[in-house]
């Protein structure tokens, strides 16, 4: 009988991880784009704190073995420490799903905490025996991170430090007490209303991806004006409103591809492309080879 387990594929680090820093830290995205649930695996060989935020839907991930799990609900987090050191991570991606994953080892966890010595962070629950699972809502200001994290377009040379940079921030809001976490305190970060605004405009353009709306369609829809609409879709997802358009399609045609079901012609199609020469053209110029050439690499 096969076992439950051999389901898990395992993880395709030049495709799920984002960034990894020896020793320190790891940042896994992903991202399903498919209409079938993505099964898959990681062997974690060091004791280390997990991060996972679930951006979209919900997500599960287990420890070892299917039934010990915690379920990610949309717009939430939840922080997980075993004190074993070998252990398997096993997640189950729905589609349309979307999950951040920050792995950061126990050592470097407590050097960033402790200044001179004195610890910035309460590590008693760490040094237990028994595990931790803490589950938190992700507020506008963690989650304006979170998107800037994964979609912020940099120079690829200063993209690590870039990354880095926005890790650190990350924690730093992740573990700061909910007074001192206040967006209204800085006037640059979107208030929860209107990212609540941008997030239907996001909704909004993939669901009509082949017929989306235009900007000013799109601004009285969400209720902005236009102006508004294109400043903070900017700042909350890194890249204009038809430019992100364009990355999703992108990213999906990659999918399409490397599920190998779709020839080039019907790919472009699904996607909402008149001609395949459109598509084809669109794709070279995003990652500097034909479809075709992908589908064979």
């Amino acid at each position: 009988m096969k076992n439950s387990l051999d389901l898990y594929k395992n993880i395709d680090k030049s495709t799920h991880l984002l960034f990894s820093e020896n020793n320190k830290f790891k940042v896994f995205h992903f991202n399903n784009l498919s209409s079938n649930f993505d099964l898959l695996k990681y062997q974690l060989t060091d004791n280390c704190i997990q991060l996972y935020f679930s951006i979209n839907h919900e997500c599960k991930v287990a420890f070892n073995f299917e039934h010990c799990a915690i379920n990610l609900i949309a717009n939430n987090s939840s922080m997980v420490y075993f004190k074993d050191e070998q252990m398997k991570i096993l997640f189950n991606i729905p589609p349309e799903s979307e999950l951040i994953v920050l792995l950061i080892s126990l050592e470097y966890f407590h050097s960033l905490f402790s200044i001179d010595g004195t610890m910035l962070f309460n590590y008693n629950s760490l040094k237990g025996e028994n595990p931790i699972i803490e589950p938190k809502e992700i507020n506008s200001s963690i989650k304006l991170i979170l998107n800037q994290l994964i979609t912020k377009q940099t120079n690829e040379s200063l993209r690590p430090i870039f990354i880095k940079g926005k890790v650190y921030e990350l924690l730093s809001y992740y573990f700061s007490t909910p007074s001192e976490n206040e967006t209204e305190s800085c006037p640059y970060i979107a208030n929860e209303e209107t990212i609540s605004k941008i997030k239907h405009a996001k909704q909004l353009i993939l669901k009509e991806m082949n017929n989306p709306p235009s900007l000013s369609e799109l601004a009285k829809e969400v209720g902005l004006n236009i102006k508004k609409l294109k400043s903070e879709f900017k700042e909350v997802y890194g890249v204009p409103v038809f430019t992100f358009l364009l990355n999703y399609k992108m990213e999906l045609a990659k999918n399409l591809l490397l599920e190998q079901q779709l020839n080039v012609n019907e790919v472009a199609l699904q996607l909402g492309y008149s001609t395949s020469s459109h598509f084809i053209a669109a794709f070279k110029r995003k990652y500097g080879i034909t479809p075709k050439q992908f589908s064979k690499s």
